[in-house]
């Protein structure tokens, strides 16, 4: 049996996770993935293994959060469906495929990927850049293509892929509310095709924790998923009540600490 001090540990991960979601509309993998690095690091979990088992658990929990999203944007009417359906193929292959390379890839490497994009996407927050809208969407085929860069990313990572889709769309002259919905949707594909690559590319490792299935910590994505969807409609409704543009800020830094300090565990510890 799981101890109860992790799994309490756990569960407040999940309620930081849903409500940072919520306040921040950013996706949980950038505080999961270095934060279970480090619990499953500490719980003797296989070292090898480590970066694999948070990516996978984390893109594991952000599956039900990401349909709780979905459905808000949608009754908001924000999600250009035609769009998730034409960039949905690629997505889904681009994810699986990521996943499945990502298990063929060592710790290492895997966790320099993950920090320097972290990186990225935290310059991103504390510059607030956004880019300038100078073309139109790509035809189907296009946007499928483009969907499979972002799911080979968002697997590599275990994002949802807003970080991607929004300035792709927002570049595409894609109104700002309708490109953090249908990225949302598209959120949903992502994290099921990407945690059946990680239940796949996991199933023949030995060596697992008990409760796992592939590289997916099963105890850890109940904990985490279970809390997170009350926590994020908390977040969601003190974003109008908080200074958002600074806690963004905040949060970035936070970002790049947590990222380091996976970077060290993994390399040094």
């Amino acid at each position: 049996m799981i101890e109860t001090h992790w799994l309490l540990a756990y569960l407040t991960l999940g309620a930081a996770v849903g409500f940072f979601a919520g306040l921040l509309g950013v996706g949980g993998g950038g505080i999961m993935v270095p934060v279970l690095t480090t619990m499953f690091a500490m719980q003797g979990f296989p070292r090898e293994h480590l970066v694999h088992l948070a990516l996978a658990t984390s893109m594991a929990a952000i599956i039900v959060t990401s349909i709780s999203s979905l459905r808000a944007h949608h009754k908001h009417g924000a999600v250009i469906w035609s769009v998730v359906l034409a960039i949905a193929p690629g997505i889904i292959a681009g994810t699986f495929g990521g996943a499945i390379l990502a298990g063929l890839i060592p710790a290492k490497p895997l966790a320099i990927f993950f920090v320097v994009f972290m990186a990225y996407v935290s310059v991103q927050m504390l510059l607030n850049m956004k880019p300038k809208p100078t073309r139109q969407l790509p035809k189907p085929l296009g946007l499928s293509l483009v969907g499979v860069v972002i799911g080979v990313v968002s697997a590599l990572v275990a994002i949802g892929g807003g970080s991607l889709s929004v300035p792709f769309m927002t570049w595409c002259n894609v109104k700002v509310q309708n490109a953090i919905g249908t990225s949302a949707a598209i959120g949903l594909p992502i994290a099921l095709s990407g945690t059946l690559g990680y239940l796949i590319s996991g199933w023949q490792v030995a060596d697992m924790p008990e409760f796992s299935f592939g590289y997916i910590y099963l105890p850890a994505v109940a904990a985490i998923a279970s809390i997170s969807i009350f926590t994020a409609p908390l977040g969601a409704k003190l974003a109008h009540k908080l200074p958002v543009a600074t806690l963004k800020k905040l949060f970035a830094v936070m970002l790049m600490l947590l990222s380091s300090k996976m970077l060290h565990m993994v390399f040094f510890s």
